[in-house]
């Protein structure tokens, strides 16, 4: 297991993942903790002085104009974190939460909050110990950063709130002291510090775009696939035909579609007597609406992976003892990224389900049993797979609509204009999940149109996502539940084992 080691600027979406999802440890580098020494020195030395800095010695937001006394600065700092724990909803999951305190870490890592190392020490603790917060995902606007859900993280480093340990959602008090921690008590700045930030947002980002790297993948695996089912051709994904066009995410997916696609015994069957000039778009543009979305992607990963490094605190403690107000914390585009590759995604799924009804429509399936049902009539097939698929597809084309563009003014118009980037990341988050469970009801569609074509066989890579799909759900002799057929297949998506066989062909700069 790879160790990650925080320095404030080196983190990546790899590194969040390895963290998040793998339980990797986690360590400070070691020149953190001298770097973030000085800056406190400097911090401790201004808050001497008497001079107003905002949320040190002032109230917050629409507050910033009330002076605290030197004897209530502590009491300032816990009772920011109390107030701004609003959030409501449905918690994050443990890949998410552990995500988010891990960005935390990384952004106060990086010296510009003015924060002890021993509180950013405490949040490596937690992640290393198992432990991740309870923050519920609803009550962040991104502006002034996601306060809600960092102020629940940061409860729990008070020794107050809830912690999760599995399954388990104790006190955070309790669950501290049994893995032999203790809670924080924070000094002038370090409240605010632990809560102002872009870090749930750009969490939940993190994670959603590397699944939609798998995602991308599997659905040229699932497309080849369907191609080989309905007897099309490969002809369109010819090399010539899409260098014309010049557009580089074109250019990669057809390749990956002629990696996928070659030596296919099901295609030289009727490679000369086949009266059709071409296939429909859901077919023979793969690569043109494929090719965006992995451009799409790699963008949104770009924009992440520079957030994943940003100093998003407010007011930012420089070395020489200045510290000054901005606005980095605001989440516009992290907000709009999310919303870029919602968009993205959406046209994958729809693409995806306008397959999967020509795999099973009779009247599209070039032969193939109707719904792929073997006693078509008494069983009813696939039919109510493709309804599911459409049913997502139109999910998704709602969540589709951006989040970036509202703008609620909040904290009595001080933030007059916020990014809702947290409900950008929600609804990729959700778009995700609704386009991995279609691709996996067409490779289950496609992967059962293909037996159907036997003795045949199909390239040497699709007949490996077959079995691969196999070695999961038998293959449908008559009617039987779908749902956990379906859910199985999108575990094996989840997992990489269709991402995995696109890497193997060594197409292109991405594998």
């Amino acid at each position: 297991m790879t160790e990650i080691i925080l320095d404030g600027h080196s983190l990546d979406v790899a590194g969040v993942v390895g963290v998040a999802r793998r339980h990797s440890h986690v360590a400070l580098h070691p020149d953190v903790g001298i770097r973030l020494g000085r800056v406190r020195e400097r911090l401790e030395a201004l808050v001497a002085t008497g001079e107003p800095v905002y949320g040190v010695n002032t109230g917050f937001g629409r507050l910033s104009d009330i002076a605290i006394p030197p004897d209530r600065l502590s009491e300032l700092q816990v009772s920011i974190i109390r107030s701004h724990a609003a959030g409501v909803g449905a918690p994050l999951g443990e890949a998410e939460a552990r995500a988010v305190t891990l960005l935390r870490a990384n952004v106060l890592a990086k010296g510009y909050s003015g924060i002890r190392a021993e509180v950013v020490e405490l949040l490596l603790a937690l992640l290393n110990a198992g432990l991740f917060p309870h923050i519920p995902e609803q009550g962040s606007v991104g502006a002034s950063g996601d306060l809600a859900p960092l102020a629940h993280l940061a409860l729990a480093l008070i020794g107050e709130g809830t912690l999760c340990r599995g399954r388990e959602v104790l006190p955070s008090a309790e669950l501290l002291a049994a893995v032999g921690l203790s809670p924080v008590v924070l000094g002038p700045k370090e409240g605010l510090a632990l809560i102002n930030g872009t870090q749930a947002h750009t969490a939940i980002a993190a994670l959603a775009v590397a699944d939609a790297r798998t995602l991308w993948a599997t659905a040229h695996v699932a497309g080849a696939a369907t191609l080989d089912a309905l007897l099309g051709t490969p002809v369109a994904f010819e090399d010539r035909i899409h260098r014309v066009r010049g557009q580089p995410g074109q250019v990669l997916s057809a390749a990956v579609f002629r990696g996928l696609t070659q030596d296919s015994a099901i295609r030289d069957s009727h490679r000369a007597n086949d009266p059709r000039v071409q296939d429909a778009y859901a077919l023979r543009c793969m690569p043109q609406v494929h090719g965006p979305i992995i451009e799409a992607i790699e963008f949104t990963e770009g924009v992440i992976a520079r957030e994943l490094n940003a100093a998003t605190d407010n007011p930012l403690v420089f070395e020489d003892g200045s510290m000054v107000s901005g606005g980095n914390f605001h989440g516009q585009s992290v907000g709009m990224a999310c919303d870029f590759l919602a968009i993205a995604l959406t046209n994958l799924g729809a693409m995806s389900e306008r397959r999967i009804d020509r795999l099973v429509n009779p009247d599209l399936n070039q032969g193939l049993p109707a719904f792929l049902a073997k006693d078509p009539g008494v069983n009813s097939g696939f039919m109510m797979a493709q309804v599911t698929a459409a049913a997502l597809a139109s999910e998704c084309k709602g969540l589709a609509h951006p989040a970036s563009v509202d703008s609620i003014p909040t904290d009595g118009g001080k933030e007059d204009f916020v990014p809702m980037a947290m409900g950008a990341a929600v609804k990729l988050r959700k778009v995700v999940q609704n386009v991995r469970h279609i691709l996996a009801i067409e490779l289950l569609c496609a992967v059962q149109g293909l037996e159907f074509r036997r003795p045949l066989t199909s390239s040497a890579p699709v007949e490996r996502a077959m079995a691969t799909l196999r070695g999961a759900v038998p293959t449908m002799e008559r009617d039987r539940m779908l749902s956990p057929d379906i859910t199985a297949v999108a575990e094996q998506v989840e997992r990489g084992a269709y991402e995995h066989i696109v890497a193997d062909l060594r197409v292109g700069p991405l594998y």
